[in-house]
């Protein structure tokens, strides 16, 4: 079968066919780096890692862009506040991200921009717009420049917007403004600003604005035309139209292919450290969720669809990977581990059809109660065939309980000693109790273990543990 994706741009699923054979070139907006992420910001990481890994599968080889932010309005806003460096606050929150995307099993990009890395290409692009006659300097001696909205044709059609009806451009004040909704791509010095904050450029000192980052970026690293433009659904306006508008304007075919996931809200309201609903990966953890859990719970939502956070959707989705990773281990202890084998054609089609991680999970699913039959009868060979195809599964949605991604790192090799010591020793208090005969007081052990998250099974080669549900 072919991928199918949902484009934006057209508004309909359409065949992915790549601008050159074999070849795919993908550009995710990264994060704005004036706080760490939440996990509705991780959605979009584990969103596209997985098209990443189904590109990989497919044979493609991808190259895979995801840009910084590390200058910009919000983060020279905690500057001040903090009385920090703009960029000393941009690293921190860059390595904090990094460290939760390992976390989350999300691939490391192919590259990954900083925006005050390509302050010379922002500069030539800006430069063609204004020869094009598609931008200009603001003429009170500011040293702004605007990207003229009225000299697209175009605008608005990404989001299906029309221009009459837009509001004013926020990013810059309107006085020097040709028309209120043109947009900033070059923004001079302020007095109220750090001055560390600022290039040369020919139109006077100044920085980037936010849409013209990307679009210089985009160029810099996957060309004049790519094939996949990727973000959330409140990129599409207007931070994706105006990079159409600037780029097209400039003579670039740009994205072939415009892709959006679908936001994380809490309580029906947009995660976001603004509003002070943001939950981290800390928080996460403190529920007793394992990154990998989290992974879980985002995979297992169509990427399109929007996913309204609560903890008791978490824990349940918790529970239902565990018993996944309970089959994977069960069956690797009994068979051995194998390879990942050959995808079932049913996961396949689901994957194909725009990324159907919620059918393909369905796939799964029957796969594992096949498995689960095969272990209760004895069937080595049905246990083995469905390890194989449910460790296929699981490495396309990178959740692989095999993967040296999640048993390298999950839980440390200190951390995981102290686990296997404090549960040998609840075990043989547990099997003296037995020996004696004393059937509650070695049930109580086992109870205790279960409400730590630590289930027991009996095997003929004696107590067998693991971390999670098996039920």
């Amino acid at each position: 079968m072919t991928l199918r994706l949902y484009d934006t741009a057209t508004r309909s699923v359409r065949d992915f066919v790549p601008r050159e054979a074999g070849k795919v070139g993908v550009y995710l907006c990264g994060l704005t780096l004036q706080a760490p992420a939440h996990i509705g910001h991780l959605r979009s990481g584990v969103n596209y890692d997985v098209l990443r890994r189904w590109l990989l599968h497919s044979g493609y080889e991808v190259r895979f862009i995801r840009n910084l932010t590390d200058i910009d309005d919000k983060i020279l806003v905690k500057s001040i506040e903090q009385g920090r460096p703009f960029w000393a606050i941009a690293y921190a929150n860059e390595l904090l991200l990094a460290a939760d995307y390992r976390a989350l099993n999300v691939l490391p990009p192919t590259y990954e921009p900083r925006a005050t890395g390509h302050i010379p290409e922002m500069h030539e692009l800006i430069a063609e717009l204004i020869e094009s006659g598609h931008a200009y300097p603001a003429g009170d001696g500011s040293g702004d420049v605007y990207f003229d909205v009225t000299s697209d044709p175009d605008y608005g059609s990404l989001s299906g917007q029309q221009p009459d009806a837009m509001l004013p451009a926020d990013d810059a004040p309107d006085r020097a403004k040709r028309d209120p909704r043109d947009f900033a791509l070059w923004k001079g010095v302020k007095p109220d600003e750090p001055a560390d904050a600022y290039w040369p450029s020919p139109w006077g000192r100044g920085r980037p604005g936010w849409h013209i980052e990307c679009s210089a970026m985009c160029r810099r690293y996957l060309g004049d035309e790519f094939d996949i433009h990727g973000g959330g659904l409140d990129l599409i306006f207007p931070h994706h139209e105006n990079e159409i508008a600037q780029s097209r304007s400039a003579g670039l075919p740009f994205a072939r292919f415009w892709v959006h996931h679908g936001l994380l809200s809490l309580s029906g309201v947009k995660m976001g450290k603004s509003v002070g609903n943001a939950l981290d990966l800390a928080y996460v953890a403190s529920l007793g969720v394992r990154p990998v859990e989290l992974r879980y719970y985002i995979v297992a939502a169509h990427y399109r669809s929007r996913i309204d956070y609560t903890e008791e959707a978490l824990r349940e989705s918790a529970v239902a990977f565990r018993r996944i990773e309970g089959f994977v281990q069960r069956a690797a202890e009994r068979v051995g581990a194998g390879a990942p084998g050959a995808l079932p054609a049913g996961f396949a089609a689901a994957m194909d059809d725009d990324l159907n991680t919620s059918a393909a999970l369905a796939v799964l699913h029957d796969v594992l109660r096949e498995g689960n039959s095969g272990l209760a009868a004895g069937d080595d060979a049905a246990v083995r065939d469905a390890l194989a195809a449910t460790r296929a599964m699981l490495d396309v949605l990178g959740l692989d309980p095999l993967d040296p991604a999640w048993t390298g790192g999950e839980p440390t090799d200190d951390l995981r000693s102290v686990v296997d010591s404090l549960v040998a020793l609840a075990l043989e208090q547990r099997a003296q109790a037995r020996a004696r005969k004393d059937w509650p007081a070695a049930d109580a052990v086992r109870d205790q273990l279960k409400r730590a998250g630590v289930v027991v099974e009996d095997t003929p080669q004696g107590p067998r543990w693991t971390i999670g549900d098996q039920d």
